[in-house]
């Protein structure tokens, strides 16, 4: 498929529901609306097609920017082409997209380094969303690399802005669930933390509890390894 072909086969998929709950969630400009579930099966049906991922994302359409962050290739997201992408968001669910793309790249580390202390709300959130990616998916990464930033998350949560401080619970989370010992400090960390509060907007949305959350994963994991 190509470009012409896939931008009209988004529009053919979007539903006036689908754009709801969409903008319930922040997102504004042009969006047609188009379920994961169709944005998984055109994935599935493009493969990795760089190119394509490109030309998608300069539409700013918000389904073409999800789907171009589900088919980029990581090894061609170069550390310019990632600092360019992540100037031009748009809103926090392209966000969120655009950093499980970032997370499987070369530049992952070095970007979520320099991201995480950024002062601008959708650049910081990136930053730390990428390090909970790298916590549950970077097995090369020693466990002293990730006990300072559950101490800056223990110390500097609570005084982050609204979106910042719900993906800093998601690091927490995350980085408690990647082993036994960084799960009794994180859950130390929850302890000391107490409640994060966020304010979700008009959407259902949540902020889990992170000592619930990772005590619950590890009863999971422990019953998946006695089966």
């Amino acid at each position: 498929m190509g470009y012409k072909e896939v931008m009209s086969e988004l529009e053919s998929l979007g539903s006036e529901q689908t754009r709801k709950t969409y903008r319930r969630h922040g997102v504004s400009g042009e969006v047609y609306g188009v379920s994961y579930a169709d944005l998984e099966r055109l994935k599935k049906k493009l493969k990795v097609d760089h190119e394509l991922a490109t030309q998608l994302w300069a539409t700013r359409n918000h389904d073409a920017r999800i789907l171009s962050t589900k088919i980029a290739d990581p090894a061609l997201m170069s550390a310019s082409l990632l600092e360019a992408w992540i100037k031009d968001l748009g809103d926090d669910v392209v966000a969120q997209a655009f950093a499980l793309l970032a997370s499987r790249t070369v530049s992952a580390r070095q970007k979520m380094e320099k991201w995480s202390k950024s002062k601008d709300e959708r650049i910081g959130s990136v930053g730390w969303m990428i390090l909970g990616q790298l916590a549950m998916n970077d097995e090369s990464l020693p466990d002293a690399y990730f006990e300072p930033y559950l101490e800056t998350i223990e110390r500097e949560i609570h005084t982050h802005l609204n979106r910042v401080r719900y993906v800093m619970n998601g690091a927490l989370i995350a980085i408690g669930m990647r082993n036994p010992v960084l799960q009794k400090k994180a859950l130390a960390a929850a302890k000391k933390i107490g409640q994060v509060v966020v304010d979700h907007g008009d959407t259902n949305c949540k902020t889990p509890d992170a000592t619930t959350y990772i005590l619950k994963a590890a009863n999971r994991k422990r019953a998946a390894s006695q089966a």
